[in-house]
Parts: structure tokens; C-alpha cells; sequence
């Protein structure tokens, strides 16, 4: 008893030394004091192994490598943000929050630095870190629980002797400057290759299998958003926020809170000022609409919501000189004339190529080979000419224009009246075959482990793939012949190929390339027809009637799943063994054959969020009152619904005891 005691002592004593050290940046004993506690507690631990907890600190790193990640489903997706580029596109930000919120009242916004790390989710039981992964595609991430346990500003338990049950944190995971040249500084001693930048490195960092790796790293976190949480309720973002350093969570010292639009383009400006001087990457702020009702009442749209926008800086530039200037041939046929540069470092990227969109664009700025151009990351991301350099140029260059024939079939490439995009007219184009293989096996698609660009190039040029269909024809010998592919690997791919055939409708509709068609609108076209015949039979305005599909894309669906060349391919497809998993709309059936309305606002769930707990778990969602409805969930300012709900004896609940009858 006295040892089980002692080690709980210590366990508190040292959850208490690293928020002062990580969360307050103010450390009360010395590094050496804090090394005897903990070297206390891990000889206990040793000579009682029965003592040890999950929330000890000596149990932040594996013992045993990982063979690979598991995948988790976010309770509540993590959405990415809408970019506003500059300040009218921030004016028009708070003019729509307004709008849709209908008042003339000046919103209040939380503000803070958008690091430029790699998005985590951090869950929470009893006080207690269960699990933690990567944000993913916002609705499914990796499981990166060890590696997460293995920084140690992420709080084992909270610091809260009544804690919520259940508790999801939002947080960005990076490197600082210092710490990272110290890092770099010890490859170089060890005759390693450095690493790029500290956004790559936290990343890589974070998906090693082995999490003595991670520990190794000098990862750091700053918690800024809220999942699912249990019990527990906030009025405004800035109350969760101040929260979070009280439970052991870090949070950036530079987040403020303020009213109307221009105070958001001051802060903007302020820290963009700021940018260089700070000990970490920053990419722009985040704008959020402080008050959580509003939050809920603005909801989310399919890939972001409504009450939060980032805003981007200024982006990075250098100068540099465009060697050439050569046509690259995508998927659809899109003829992109792209820039060979001589190298140059932007924002710690070294970039060798830039994008020049099209001719439009071209003659617009008149870039030449030979040219000196000033080159930025478009939103820290993709290179782009800003200008060229007139006073530099040489009087020999020449005005470029893109070919009239395909540079990789000869076809003649158009530009169609309403595109700013000229095209290779040849379906069978090589390098529009090749692109649509290389999306169809991609991570997103279908996934096929192994099959990456190059063999789909080998593939193509030796005449054994021409379609989507032929993948689940290949051989174990038509690979093998191909140059640097021996049996193992050969047989690797093979199997990777017959465990794609099991796969999601949304997956592969989402890997046939459609033009404008994503990963999201895919999930839509799956819940909606949930069979690939349905898809065959569909009119267009069965497309155009489905929420979040427009004109456009309903007509490029349409005449897609219409044309009997491409349902042949699919048929083929299946007559070789492909196979749609069956869909699995419902978590539970706990509410089947129930009905759900919801009046108010609610506090701790976005109305959409409550909608598609119901449906998962087979209930349904309407919005009146009537003898058929089962439950009414209240939140705050209910009006006559509840009123109604009581004259009938309709059951009413909570929105609290709701998200207990959930789970």
C-alpha cells in the first residue's frame, strides 16, 4: 500500500511539473529534480510491475514497433477551412456570418495563428488518454496513439479531479525553429541527411512505426478545438480555450478575442508582422465566431464550416530564371504548360518547377523562356509565377505558345469556347490513360498498395493496361517480366490487387476519374443510389435533386454513368471480381423506428451533427411536431415546438441526455 501510494504521488507530482514546464512555460524545480521523480517512479514500477497505469509517465513510449497503423472514424469530422486570400475576402467572411445569422449586431471573433504542423485528435475517458490520430480525410485518420503518448506536453490524465467522461481535444502537432536546427545539426554529426522543413519532419515524426523514434523527435502541441465532449458545456470558444490550460493542455500565447471585421484584418496584419520573429511556422490566423450557438446555427458546409476562415499571408517569394517552359498532359487532357526553374529555396521548399496554368495566363504576364520571375508558394503551397522581371530579360526571347498537337500522342489539342484549359481531343491519349490508372489506384480510390506511378507508366508502354478494368486482369507473369520488378515484389502486387477488389461503392466511383467529381460528392452518390446499377440507371435530375450536387456536376454524372463504353468497363470490372461492400449506413439500431425533432440551440452539437447521430443509429430526423414523434431535444430558447411536444406527451430530454442515449 505504502508503494502503490508513493507511485501515485509521483505520478501527480510530475502531471503537475510538466504543465508548469509545457503548458506555462514556467518551470518550479530543476531538470535534475525532475529526472530524480521520475527515475523514483520507474524503479517502483520496475520491482512492481503490477503498479504501473496507463496514465503513468513512464509508459510515453512503446516497447514494441508497430507493423502498421490502424485506421480511427472521427466522432465529429474534421473539417478543413475555407482560405480568405485577402481583405475583401474577409469583409465578405463576417457580411455572410451576419447574414446568415440575420442581425445587424457586430460579431465577436476568437483569433489565433495558423500553425503549419499536422492536425491530431486527442480523446479522453474519465479523465484518462485513451487514443489519439491524425485528422486523415477528416472522417477517418490513423491511429497514432503511441507516438502521441510520446509528447510530453500531451497531458497521460487530466488535470481535473472531476473529469468529463468523455472528451475529444483538436490540436497541431510541430517542430519550433530552434529545436529544429538542433535536430538537424545532430543528422549531420551522425552522417544522416537532414530534413527539409519542420512541417515534414513533425509529420514523418508522427507516422513512425516505432514510437522510440518519435520520442527521440522534439515535437510540441497547441490544442485549439473541440470534439465531442461529455457533461461539460461552454458559452464561447474563448471559455473552452481558457479551460484547456487548466485540464494540461497547451495553447498559443498570441490568440486574442475582438468584435467586427476590421479588428480581424489588424490581427492579421499584426501577426503576419510578427511572422518572422516567432520560433515556429505559421501559414496565416484562423477566424472563429466566438459564441458557440452561433457556431451551431451556422453549421458546416460539405467540407468546412461556415463560422470559421482562415486567412492566408502574403505568400513566400524568390527570384529565379525559367530554363523552360514544357506541356504536361493530366488525366482529363489538360494541356498545363509547366516552368523548369533554376532551383531556388522558398519558405525552407526547394522548388524546381512552377505551374503556369494555361495560355491565357501566359500571355497576360508574357512569360518567356530565359526569363528572371519572381516565384511565391501560392498559399505557402503551390508554386506560381507572380512576374517576370522585365529589365532582365534578354532581347533575344521568344513569346511562348502552347502547342496545337498533344505532346505525348501528336492529337490536336483545342480550347473549348467556356475553359480557360486547352485539351488533347484523344481519349487514348497515353498520358490521359496513365493519369486516370494513377488516380484510380491512388490511397484516396482504390488503393492499391504498391502500385504506384511507375509501374503504372511500365504498364501502359508495354501495352498491358489500357483501362481501369485490365488492373484485375494482370498476371503474376506480366508483372514480373517488367524491368526491376522480381517475384516478390510482383507477388506483392498481385495480392494488393485482389484485396482491392473488395471494396466501397464511394471508392471507386470516386477512383473513374468523373470530371468534378471528389471523394465527398462519391460518399453522396453512394448513400443516395447505394448500388452501382441504380448509378446505370439514373437520369440527370436524380443527380441534381441530391444535396451539394450542382448543374455541372449532375451533367458530368449523367453522361458518365449513361454511356454504355464506360458500364461496360464497370461490368468487366466485376465480372473479374470486383466487389462493393455492403453499406454500412447505421452504427446501431437503437433508433430505429424512432423520431427525433430538435428545437433551440444547442450548445455542444452542431444541429447537422445531431441530425447524422440519428440516422446513423437508424432513427429519423423531421422538423415539426406531430403523434408520431418519439423524442424532442431541446436546447436553448425553445419555442413552440416544446410547447406542443408537453400538450401531447411527447418525451423530452436534454440535449446532455441525448448524447447519453447515443453512445
Amino acid at each position: 500500500m505504502v508503494l502503490k501510494k508513493r507511485a501515485q504521488e509521483l505520478r501527480n507530482e510530475i502531471n503537475i511539473h510538466n504543465i508548469q514546464y509545457y503548458v506555462h512555460d514556467n518551470p518550479i524545480i530543476s531538470d535534475s529534480e525532475y529526472d530524480q521523480l521520475l527515475n523514483e517512479l520507474i524503479q517502483i514500477e520496475k520491482n512492481n510491475p503490477e503498479l504501473i497505469t496507463l496514465d503513468s509517465p513512464t509508459q510515453r513510449v512503446g516497447s514494441t514497433p508497430l507493423s502498421e497503423f490502424n485506421t480511427i472514424e472521427h466522432s465529429l469530422p474534421m473539417l478543413s477551412l475555407a482560405n480568405a486570400m485577402n481583405d475583401d475576402e474577409i469583409f465578405d467572411f463576417d457580411k455572410q456570418v451576419k447574414k446568415i445569422l440575420n442581425t445587424e449586431n457586430e460579431i465577436e471573433y476568437t483569433c489565433e495563428p495558423k500553425l503549419d504542423g499536422l492536425a491530431v485528435e486527442l480523446v479522453y475517458e474519465n479523465g484518462i488518454f485513451n487514443h489519439g490520430s491524425t485528422r486523415g480525410n477528416g472522417y477517418i485518420g490513423e491511429d497514432i496513439t503511441q507516438n502521441l503518448k510520446s509528447i510530453k506536453s500531451i497531458p497521460l490524465k487530466l488535470n481535473d479531479e472531476n473529469p468529463p467522461s468523455k472528451l475529444e481535444i483538436r490540436g497541431e502537432v510541430f517542430i519550433n525553429h530552434k529545436d529544429f536546427e538542433k535536430l538537424n545539426q545532430s543528422q549531420l554529426n551522425l552522417g544522416k541527411q537532414p530534413f527539409a522543413n519542420p512541417r515534414n519532419c513533425a509529420a514523418g515524426s508522427l507516422r513512425q512505426l516505432d514510437s522510440k523514434i518519435t520520442a527521440q523527435r522534439p515535437l510540441k502541441i497547441n490544442c485549439y478545438a473541440l470534439g465531442l465532449i461529455s457533461q461539460t458545456q461552454f458559452e464561447r470558444h474563448s471559455d473552452f480555450l481558457k479551460q484547456l490550460p487548466k485540464w494540461g493542455f497547451p495553447v498559443n500565447n498570441l490568440i486574442k478575442t475582438g468584435i467586427n471585421s476590421e479588428f480581424l484584418i489588424q490581427y492579421k496584419n499584426k501577426i503576419e508582422n510578427l511572422r518572422d520573429d516567432l520560433d515556429y511556422d505559421i501559414d496565416g490566423v484562423v477566424f472563429k465566431v466566438n459564441s458557440i450557438i452561433h457556431q451551431n446555427k451556422l453549421g458546416n458546409r460539405s467540407k468546412n464550416p461556415r463560422w470559421a476562415i482562415a486567412g492566408k499571408f502574403k505568400s513566400r517569394q524568390a527570384t529565379t530564371i525559367i530554363n523552360n517552359i514544357f506541356p504536361s498532359v493530366g488525366r482529363t487532357g489538360a494541356v498545363t504548360p509547366v516552368a523548369k526553374l533554376k532551383p531556388v529555396n522558398i519558405g525552407g521548399v526547394l522548388v524546381s518547377n512552377a505551374t503556369l496554368h494555361n495560355q491565357d495566363e501566359i500571355d497576360k504576364k508574357d512569360i518567356r523562356i530565359g526569363d528572371t520571375v519572381i516565384i511565391q508558394r501560392a498559399g505557402d503551397v503551390i508554386p506560381e509565377v507572380v512576374k517576370v522581371i522585365l529589365e532582365k530579360r534578354n532581347k533575344d526571347t521568344k513569346k511562348y505558345n502552347l502547342p496545337n498537337s498533344c505532346p505525348e500522342c501528336n492529337s490536336i489539342v483545342l480550347k473549348p469556347d467556356d475553359e480557360a484549359v486547352s485539351r488533347c481531343q484523344n481519349f487514348y491519349c497515353p498520358a490521359q490513360i496513365k493519369g486516370r490508372l494513377k488516380h484510380f489506384v491512388a490511397k484516396p480510390c482504390m488503393n492499391i498498395d504498391g502500385f504506384g506511378k511507375k509501374l503504372v507508366n511500365q504498364l501502359v508502354d508495354e501495352n498491358l493496361i489500357q483501362d481501369f478494368s485490365d488492373i484485375f486482369k494482370l498476371k503474376l507473369e506480366d508483372i514480373q517480366k517488367l524491368e526491376r520488378q522480381g517475384k516478390k515484389s510482383a507477388l506483392n502486387i498481385i495480392r494488393s490487387i485482389q484485396l482491392a477488389k473488395n471494396t466501397n461503392l464511394s471508392r471507386f466511383i470516386h477512383g473513374l476519374g468523373i470530371r468534378n467529381v471528389g471523394e465527398h460528392a462519391s460518399k453522396l452518390l453512394e448513400e443516395k443510389f447505394q448500388s452501382i446499377d441504380n448509378l446505370f440507371q439514373a437520369q440527370y435530375n436524380d443527380f441534381v435533386n441530391i444535396h451539394e450536387i450542382g448543374d455541372v456536376m449532375a451533367e458530368s454524372l449523367f453522361k458518365y454513368f449513361s454511356s454504355k463504353e464506360n458500364q461496360t468497363l464497370i461490368k468487366k470490372s466485376i465480372l473479374l471480381g470486383i466487389k462493393f461492400k455492403q453499406i454500412k449506413s447505421l452504427s446501431s439500431e437503437k433508433f430505429t423506428n424512432l423520431t427525433f425533432v430538435f428545437t433551440g440551440s444547442l450548445s455542444r452539437l452542431k444541429r447537422s451533427d445531431a441530425k447524422n447521430i440519428v440516422e446513423k443509429n437508424g432513427g429519423k430526423v423531421t422538423s415539426s411536431i406531430s403523434k408520431k414523434t418519439d423524442f424532442l431535444i431541446f436546447g436553448e430558447k425553445a419555442g413552440s415546438k416544446l410547447k406542443k411536444a408537453k400538450k401531447i406527451g411527447i418525451s423530452i430530454i436534454s440535449e446532455s441526455d441525448f448524447i447519453k442515449m447515443s453512445k
